[in-house]
């Protein structure tokens, strides 16, 4: 019996050592850690269980007989995150690149499976050189194995992706169907096709950095939804954000006890909002002075500027915050932030997660790159996820809410629960200046007698009272008392019950 105990943990060991000391060596003079390291950095200590550690893959082509390594180039497994079951996959690049094979897949998939039935949030940890060549077809069809769990999974269960290392062609797709792309600066990247590839097709010379780095997705391409300096920071920032994530769609939003009290009062809130409508202010500070203890977990900082998503907690329950960010193209919703903020609030609602929205938006972009670039269809994107999710929505708006972006942002008439709105709020159709140029147009008179137009225009529609007295708001609040009457309002829907009538699915304007 003790024979068989030590060839046991012989085969443990060699499993563990995934492509060998040298092979792992390299990676941490690339400044990355190994597969295995990145799992117990990201999971409680001592908590991960492994699976399939002794699967090989069954190709015999090419000479790939001879090549087995236990594990196949993937670590797959359950453990925990501060108490809280998780599902994980780490591909591991010291065997065979990482590259995927079919009993790679198998074990990704067998992992997936679990997580759904088992109502538990997967994350995968990428670093990759795609599909295994020698095997041909059937790694692409792990590949679609892998696709169609993911979307089986979505709206079931959380699912992030962690890209730290390279990620390219048929991997790319797995990540871009989970809810959450994180990436690693400088040492991680994620395109279709590569760099050698693209030359040959279009004569154009970039790097993989120009193509595919931490720095175009997270900023540019939008496909990124944060970069961080280096793996042990992203899976910190990873055991962080999961706090924030029911494990399933079978649960609520997670709370936790919290040392900020409910009826907290912010009076340094009753100037944020300049005297001159046209100056900026950091919508960010009304967040994060509204939150428990200040804590907000940003998702997608460096894209999309002009609108603010994230994560916060209010009187312990996890909510999730979208606000215009007049720091940024003044907040107009564009084709961008439209994006952005509609992924996230089907999200929250997908997930049970509360959303408060602070609005303070001019307008959409004009110009003829937004409306080629189907400006009506990207901002219907929003309009639609706010329309049909039926979580808790607290709305506050701080200063202005113009035409059809008042409508967008979680108003009242597309089932807000509470709105609110600030004394410095300015619900209209448009600003002042541009609605008395079209009431009184240059032939009744002259720019200057315009002025007293302007003035009455201002004071009978730049003010919350019209929509208040309409019942379009629910209350004027004072600027100090946001965060206690977004407490008091979210305890009154903690039993909310509302449906939207049957359907297959619906059909939002992609």
């Amino acid at each position: 019996m003790q024979d068989i105990l030590e060839e046991l943990e012989n085969r443990r060991e060699r499993a563990r050592q995934g492509g060998g000391a040298e092979r792992i060596a390299k990676q941490h003079e690339k400044g990355k850690l190994s597969a295995r390291e990145r799992i117990e950095l990201l999971l409680d200590e001592g908590s991960f269980e492994e699976w399939d550690m002794f699967v090989e893959h069954r190709c015999t082509d090419f000479g790939m007989a001879e090549k087995k390594i236990p594990g196949d180039g993937v670590v797959t497994g359950h453990g925990t995150i501060n108490g809280r079951l998780i599902y994980v996959f780490s591909k591991d690049f010291t065997v065979f690149g990482g590259s995927l094979s079919s009993t790679h897949a198998e074990k990704i998939v067998k992992i997936q499976k679990a997580a759904i039935q088992n109502g538990a949030p997967v994350i995968g940890i990428f670093d990759a050189g795609g599909a295994r060549i020698q095997e041909g077809v059937a790694s692409l069809a792990g590949y679609a194995d892998i696709f169609l769990q993911n979307t089986l999974a979505s709206g079931v269960v959380p699912q992030i992706s962690v890209i730290m290392g390279p990620c390219a062609g048929g991997d790319v797709y797995s990540p871009a169907i989970t809810d959450f792309i994180f990436m690693v600066r400088d040492t991680s990247y994620m395109y279709v096709t590569g760099p050698d590839v693209v030359r040959t097709v279009t004569n154009e010379v970039v790097t993989h950095e120009e193509l595919g780095g931490a720095s175009i997705h997270a900023k540019k391409s939008g496909v990124a939804d944060g970069a961080f300096n280096n793996d042990l920071e992203a899976l910190v920032q990873m055991r962080r954000l999961i706090d924030f994530l029911p494990l399933s769609n079978r649960e609520a939003a997670p709370t936790r006890p919290s040392y900020d009290r409910a009826d907290r009062s912010e009076p340094s809130l009753d100037t944020l909002v300049p005297p001159n409508p046209n100056k900026p202010y950091d919508i960010v500070e009304l967040i994060e002075k509204t939150a428990d203890e200040g804590d907000f977990f940003e998702i997608a900082p460096d894209y999309a500027k002009n609108i603010i998503i994230g994560f916060g907690r209010l009187d312990g329950q996890s909510v999730g915050f979208v606000a215009n960010q007049p720091m940024s193209l003044a907040g107009v919703l564009d084709i961008d932030a439209s994006r952005k903020a509609a992924r996230f609030v089907r999200f929250c609602d997908a997930f049970n997660i509360p959303i408060v929205t602070f609005v303070d938006v001019p307008g959409f972009l004009p110009g003829t790159k937004q409306e080629y670039g189907g400006l009506i269809k990207h901002g219907a994107k929003l309009l639609f996820a706010y329309a049909e999710a039926t979580v808790p929505k607290l709305t506050v708006i701080t200063r202005k809410a113009y035409g059809g972006a008042y409508d967008v942002m979680s108003s009242k008439h597309l089932r807000g629960d509470v709105n609110y709105a600030w004394p410095t709020a300015e619900i209209a159709v448009m600003g002042a200046k541009g609605a008395t140029e079209i009431i009184y147009p240059l032939g009744s008179g002259t720019t200057p007698r315009r002025s007293p137009h302007t003035e009455e225009y201002e004071d009978r529609f730049a003010n919350p009272f019209v929509a208040a007295g309409r019942g379009y708001i629910d209350d004027v609040i004072q600027p100090r008392n946001t965060r206690r009457r977004l407490i008091k309002a979210l305890r009154t829907l903690k039993n909310k019950k509302c449906e939207n009538p049957w359907k297959k699915h619906d059909n939002i304007p992609l």
